[in-house]
């Protein structure tokens, strides 16, 4: 896998902390697909000047639900420790295509929120939450507003043009000001 420039890879991972000594770290991950995108062989992609660096997996296993990975080339706990908060990266064009109806949160962040009666909201500035419970940051004039991410609310999601249409119930944009 060829590295991309830096913001133009998508974030599947940060690395929280060391596990072990042998250069093993526990990674928080940001994709719904940790078994395929952490699997042992993959490369993943650090920060690194003048081009991003690659990480090549050497091994993956689970504790709870969080990927422990170890990867060639780091081998000690001092290895593993530098690497703590680092952001995990792939080129965008190696992201799993997603079923009609799901998006990868850097394909909203970033869109113009609308009321579909035509009111402008502000603009999606992240994703959070867990999966089934996802909501919109909308950064709006004085502050944010909490849009859930579901079908009665964002009626349609048009990443291509880069607006999000909202049908919000009453006092929404309001009540979390």
């Amino acid at each position: 896998m060829e590295a991309a420039a830096w913001d133009e890879m998508a974030l599947v991972g940060v690395v929280a902390r060391t596990h072990g000594r042998h250069g093993e770290v526990v990674v928080k991950p940001e994709t719904d697909f940790p078994e395929d995108r952490f699997a042992p062989g993959g490369t993943l992609f650090l920060e690194g000047m003048p081009a991003p660096r690659p990480l090549r997996i050497r091994d993956l296993w689970f504790h709870g639900d969080r990927p422990v990975l170890s990867f060639e080339g780091i081998r000690t706990l001092d290895d593993a420790e530098a690497l703590r908060g680092a952001q995990l990266r792939i080129p965008e064009g190696a992201l799993l295509r997603l079923p009609d109806g799901a998006w990868y949160e850097h394909d909203l962040v970033g869109c113009a929120v609308r009321t579909v009666g035509g009111g402008e909201v502000g603009t999606v500035a992240a994703v959070e939450g867990p999966h089934g419970a996802r909501r919109l940051l909308v950064a709006v004039e004085g502050g944010e507003v909490d849009v859930p991410l579901v079908e009665a609310i964002c009626v349609e999601v048009d990443t291509a043009a880069r607006v999000i249409l909202i049908d919000p119930p009453e006092g929404l944009l309001e009540v979390n000001r």
